[in-house]
């Protein structure tokens, strides 16, 4: 197997660690730097589904905003 080194900032890395600690205590195994990346890269934006609690009334208000925005924006088209 070929590895390479990447320059990665070192708020990066602590974000990394923080996530490989997490997978480690949820999967009660040691989970490397490089497990974490293949995790949050395997992760899609459906995983989220269900995650947001939100009430009716913030429901409304994010429909609001976004009918406004778009009609923002088509002027501009």
């Amino acid at each position: 197997m070929t590895t390479k080194s990447i320059k990665i900032s070192e708020e990066t890395y602590k974000k990394l660690v923080e996530v490989a600690g997490r997978l480690q205590a949820e999967l009660k195994r040691s989970i490397s730097i490089e497990d974490a990346i293949k995790y949050l890269m395997r992760r899609r934006i459906s995983d989220l589904s269900g995650s947001w609690d939100v009430s009716d009334e913030e429901v409304q208000e994010i429909k609001q905003s976004l009918r406004k925005g778009w009609k923002a924006w088509r002027r501009y088209v």
